[in-house]
This record gives C-alpha cells, sequence and structure tokens, in this order.
C-alpha cells in the first residue's frame, strides 16, 4: 500500500472526500495542483509533513456521514452530476455575484481599492468558465460518453474528430488553473474573504457568496481533474488495445 507521504494530493481526495478539509486548512490546492505528492506540497507550503499526515489520517477515520465514492463512478454518471450540479451552480451564481460586487465596488471602492481588481478577476474568471462549460458540454462529455457506449457494446472505436481525448483534456486543465489562479488572488486580496470592520451587509454576503464559489469550483476541478478525466483516459487506452 503506498503511503500516504508518496500519493498524490488529488488521488488523497479522491478516495475520500474529508481530505479537502485538512488541504484547505493549509491552502494546499488539491484540484489543479492534484497531480503534487503530500511530501512536495508539504516543501511548497512549509508545512510540517509529519503534522499534515497526522491530521489527515485523524479526519479520514472519524466516524460521521460518508462522502459519496465518486471514484467508483462511471464517467459518463461522472458526466451528469458535474453538468447538473457544478455547471448549473455557476450559471445560477454568477448573475448574482456580479449584481453584489458590482455595488459594493461602487459604493465602497473609494475606501477599498482593492475591490475593483476583485471585481475584474471575478469577471474575468466567471466568462472563462461560461465558455469553459460550453466546450465541456457540447464536445468533451459526448466524446466520452460515446466511449462508455462503445466500452458497453463491444462496436470498434473510431477516435474522435479531434484526436485523443487529451487534446481537449489538457485544454480544460488549462483553463482550470486560470480560474484557479483568480481565485487564489481574489482569497489574498480580500483576507481570506473577511470584510472589513466598515462592510455592509451587501459587503459581507458579497464575500460569503465569493468564498462559496471558490468552494465549489475547488469541488467541480477536483471531480474533473483528479477523477473523470483519468478514468477517461485510461477508457480511451482500452478501446485503442481493443
Amino acid at each position: 500500500m503506498i503511503s500516504l507521504i508518496d500519493q498524490t494530493v488529488g488521488s488523497i481526495v479522491a478516495q475520500n472526500y474529508k481530505a479537502a478539509e485538512v488541504f484547505d486548512k493549509y491552502s494546499i490546492d488539491f484540484c489543479c495542483q492534484g497531480r503534487t505528492t503530500l511530501d512536495e506540497a508539504c516543501r511548497k507550503k512549509n508545512v510540517d509533513v509529519s503534522q499534515l499526515r497526522a491530521e489527515l489520517e485523524m479526519a479520514l477515520k472519524e466516524p460521521g456521514n460518508q462522502t459519496i465514492d465518486f471514484a467508483s463512478w462511471a464517467p459518463d454518471l461522472l458526466c451528469d452530476y458535474i453538468e447538473k450540479t457544478h455547471h448549473r451552480y455557476v450559471l445560477e451564481a454568477i448573475p448574482a455575484l456580479d449584481q453584489y460586487l458590482e455595488k459594493v465596488t461602487r459604493v465602497h471602492g473609494e475606501r477599498h481599492p482593492e475591490l475593483s481588481e476583485v471585481y475584474r478577476l471575478f469577471s474575468e474568471a466567471a466568462q472563462e468558465l461560461l465558455h469553459h462549460m460550453k466546450k465541456e458540454e457540447l464536445i468533451l462529455f459526448p466524446a466520452i460518453r460515446k466511449m462508455v457506449v462503445n466500452r458497453l457494446s463491444g462496436n470498434a472505436f473510431s477516435p474522435p474528430p479531434f484526436g485523443s481525448i487529451q487534446n481537449p483534456i489538457q485544454m480544460m486543465e488549462q483553463e482550470h488553473e486560470f480560474a484557479g489562479s483568480h481565485f487564489q488572488r481574489i482569497a489574498e486580496l480580500t483576507g481570506q474573504y473577511n470584510p472589513p470592520a466598515d462592510g455592509c451587509t451587501t459587503y459581507r454576503v458579497s464575500f460569503a457568496k465569493l468564498q462559496e464559489f471558490e468552494q465549489d469550483l475547488h469541488r467541480h476541478v477536483h471531480l474533473e481533474n483528479n477523477i473523470l478525466f483519468p478514468k477517461a483516459i485510461e477508457m480511451e487506452r482500452e478501446l485503442a488495445i481493443g
């Protein structure tokens, strides 16, 4: 059995999502940087690996509600879940957040000039995510679903028009990094989403909604980068071998 230290942070969370809370505590990115080993991640963040490993082992043993075992799901089911859960959330959350941020930037921007940068970063990330999700829904996910049908039916495998499934996956991962880096900067500018003492109710709600959006983004990207995409690449390899 591979020790925790030698596993990637993405694979640890893929096995049990309770690990995500521990990684969040130390600002360790298990989504876009999910291929980093636990040992490497600790060195980058200057975290005591023995302490982190102990906290992980404790968290993974804690009783309570079991997290969904997404790693056992078929790729087409993962596509359906991501679309109906995370894509839908993003579509609904963006307009409301845009209104909140526009208002607080207009009202409080003079005293808190960082709000303009927060609003700009969110707007860029939001537009990128909208285009990103459309490409997944129209190109990548249908190709994955077609591979599942081929595997179940035993039909001959014909590569998609864009070549290997790894081509759109690589693009999706790059776009994940774009959105992830934007929200990392937003978290820094907002002091980890802590509103100032003079912040009004809308100010506080805006920061709470931004943090909720980032947390959903982490779960969304984790499901794709660490579970769905590796499954799709392996399925294509098996189908190509015949």
